[in-house]
């Protein structure tokens, strides 16, 4: 993939870049690291997926959540589980994982 240019239209008068511009070159990172980021996604799940079942049970989220922010309230950590849990299972599959990590 060629990185994008820029002209000077894009720039302004002011030399800063103009969001549009911004978007259309920071797309093209993100785009090249997609694969990169899902590969270490993968990585971290089966840290978290104990016994390779392909998920991670929501109790467990609980407690990394809790040791990560100990001011989290149990009605704070509910909320958050609620939304990851999207399928609402009790656990917590890669493509949620995913979309909790990036915020998708």
């Amino acid at each position: 993939m060629q990185t994008p240019q820029l002209d000077d239209e894009q720039m302004g008068r002011s030399g800063k870049l103009n969001f549009d511009s911004f978007v259309r070159v920071a797309t093209h990172f993100l785009d090249e690291d997609d694969e990169a980021l899902q590969k270490e996604l993968k990585e971290a799940f089966r840290l978290y997926d104990k016994e390779g079942n392909g998920y991670i049970p929501t109790s467990s989220l609980r407690e990394i959540m809790a040791a990560l922010d100990d001011q989290l309230t149990p009605d704070q950590l509910n909320e958050m589980i609620a939304e990851i849990d999207t399928d609402d299972s009790g656990t917590v599959d890669f493509d949620e994982f995913m979309a909790m990590m990036t915020g998708d």
